[in-house]
């Protein structure tokens, strides 16, 4: 039996690792020559360090995975503590820590323990053909591969979801727009082994540590879709926006080096119950393509590989096998993007009143709450 994985980004690698367990082969195509990831880092919650571990990838968590022990949210302008906790007792509730990452190091961890010389780069696809029992991708560079079956991780703007689904998904523009980057940790602008966010005029900014004595950070502003982006511009446009917000967050802004920073419209995909297609599944955010609010982006990806994994192992029968995974995985796929919408809509002022009363929440939260709500999400993923 032989896989073709369309995708060596976080869904497809795992998906690889997933089938690679069940004895099954793959070949992997992505698109560009060179992996250059979107975002500096990612928050892997402890349902995708889980995944990680069950995948027999633990060790590259262990490695990149930053020092998260505290959360704290500050008013933004006036840089109060609005409220303060450790990560502990989640840590105890669920049997795993979170773990913020650099992107590119997961990517390039991951490829390497794969192998970087049996994956094939400057593959984009352009079309698929399926019959009962074998698929068949064509690549723009004129050459072909054919398959038993093919797991599509092949991002937001995945040609393969077209396929699947029938017609062309539009993706939804989340109103605002995020930059993010690293910088080495500076405890004047937050503890090095806490998640700080400061928050206020339905905007945010974000610090987390990473492995290598480096803050993750990002800053998320609601604006138009489509301004033009001017990278020289970066500091004073972010001076601009947080102007009068506390002096943490100015430290952050002159430490930034903005030819390392990106600026990322966010969006994501009105979620759908069609994951599979015959022996097609989508996997990651072709699947269901989400903002970053609940940090659960590539968490859910490793998910739908675990789950993509069980399914094999209850069946060798490809058909059945996929559509096992599309019923496991699409409702909470589902609840996933909605929540993160959600969360996104309340920190983003959507509605003022209700983002006000969320900032009157923080001020006596004590962190049970909060703790609570990581907690619900970590244990409905596929490993508890």
């Amino acid at each position: 039996m032989k896989a073709l994985i369309i995708g060596a980004g976080i869904g497809g690698m795992t998906a690889a690792a997933a089938l690679k367990q069940q004895d099954i082969d793959c070949e992997i195509f992505e698109a560009v020559k060179e992996i250059k990831p979107v975002g500096a880092a990612l928050s892997i919650w402890s349902n995708g360090v889980k995944c990680m571990n069950h995948l027999g990838m633990g060790h590259i968590m262990d490695e990149l995975g930053g020092p998260m022990h505290n959360m704290a949210y500050h008013d933004g302008l006036s840089g109060e503590v609005m409220t303060q906790f450790s990560l502990s007792p989640l840590v105890e509730a669920v049997g795993e820590r979170p773990c913020p990452v650099s992107r590119a190091e997961l990517q390039s961890q991951m490829i390497d323990w794969w192998g970087r010389d049996k994956i094939q780069f400057g593959k984009r696809i352009d079309k698929v053909e399926q019959t009962e029992t074998s698929v068949t991708a064509y690549f723009t560079d004129g050459s072909t591969a054919t398959g038993d079956f093919m797991i599509a991780a092949d991002g937001t703007h995945s040609i393969v979801r077209t396929h699947v689904l029938g017609y062309q998904t539009e993706r939804r523009y989340a109103g605002y727009v995020n930059w993010n980057g690293l910088v080495d940790i500076d405890e004047n602008i937050a503890p090095a082994d806490q998640w700080t966010t400061f928050v206020g005029e339905g905007k945010r900014v974000s610090i987390m540590p990473i492995a290598g004595g480096q803050f993750y950070f990002f800053f998320d502003v609601p604006l138009p879709v489509g301004l033009e982006e001017d990278r020289s511009t970066v500091v004073t446009d972010l001076k601009g926006y947080f102007q009068d917000w506390a002096e943490p967050v100015q430290k952050l802004i002159d430490a930034i080096n903005p030819d390392k920073t990106n600026r990322i419209e966010i969006h994501d995909i009105e979620p759908f119950d069609t994951l599979v297609k015959g022996n097609i599944a989508l996997l990651g955010d072709s699947a269901h393509s989400t903002t970053p609010d609940i940090g659960q982006g590539g968490c859910s990806a490793m998910e739908d590989s675990v789950v993509l994994g069980e399914c094999f192992a209850e069946t060798k029968d490809i058909v059945a096998a996929l559509k096992n995974y599309e019923e496991k995985r699409r409702f909470r796929v589902k609840d996933l993007v909605l929540k993160a919408r959600k969360r996104c809509d309340v920190t983003h002022a959507k509605n003022p009143e209700e983002t006000q009363a969320w900032y009157d929440e923080l001020r006596i939260e004590k962190g049970d709450n909060i703790i609570e709500g990581l907690r619900n999400t970590i244990i409905n993923g596929p490993l508890g």
